[in-house]
């Protein structure tokens, strides 16, 4: 899965592994509206190995999206993008929404 974020007006980096370095079209779809948009203006840099893809995605924050990169009709790649504003390394899912339940219950355990 790629992260990216709402918050930069940079173009984005997304690294991958194509199938192969010939492509002609690069689509992405939100997963909860069904809009499906072409990403017309990016930069690919084909690798031996790794390739990348620099574009500005136009995301919402907190939506799910299916990127596809094709080559005609054959897809050279595909995978899910998360958007979200928090830092990859503190991501929680409940982002200030958690609120823990305290109780007065006791136990005893027997051992």
């Amino acid at each position: 899965m790629i992260i990216l974020t709402t918050e930069n007006v940079d173009p984005q980096t997304i690294r991958f592994i194509p199938r192969s370095v010939d492509f002609n079209s690069v689509k992405i779809t939100d997963e909860q509206t069904n809009i499906t948009v072409t990403i017309d203006l990016y930069t690919f840099l084909a690798g031996d190995y790794l390739s990348s893809l620099t574009a500005i995605f136009e995301l919402k924050e907190n939506h799910f999206y299916t990127i596809e990169i094709k080559n005609n009709s054959e897809v050279i790649f595909r995978d899910k993008i998360f958007c979200t504003n928090q830092s990859t390394s503190s991501f929680s899912v409940n982002n200030a929404q958690y609120t823990s339940n305290n109780t007065t219950n006791t136990f005893i355990v027997y051992e």
